[in-house]
């Protein structure tokens, strides 16, 4: 098979900032996060647990979001919970400007 045979949909190249950041929750939950940040996903961060595999596209604003967390890294009520607060200290809010 060649690179000919594919029919890409999309191909780009962009210089992201990625934050690794591994630590223990005050319930015990361990995480291991790669953050990154980039000119897509329309200001939201690409969240990556490093233990899983699982992923997602988040801003501050999904975090408010019952169960968000929870589905995206199938984490149970507890550990999601943990999860949110570190996240909205990093996701920040987002604000637009006219």
């Amino acid at each position: 098979m060649e690179l000919t045979d594919f029919d890409f949909l999309s191909d780009s190249t962009e210089q992201t900032s990625t934050r690794f950041v591994t630590f223990i929750s005050p319930g015990l939950n361990r995480f291991d996060l790669a953050i990154v940040t980039t000119n897509r996903f329309y200001g939201k961060k690409l969240v990556i647990d490093m233990q899983s595999g699982r992923s997602g596209a988040l801003a501050y604003d999904d975090l408010e979001e019952e169960g968000v967390i929870a589905s995206v890294f199938r984490l149970e009520e507890e550990a999601a919970t943990e999860l949110s607060q570190f996240l909205a200290l990093v996701l920040g809010e987002v604000h637009f400007t006219d």
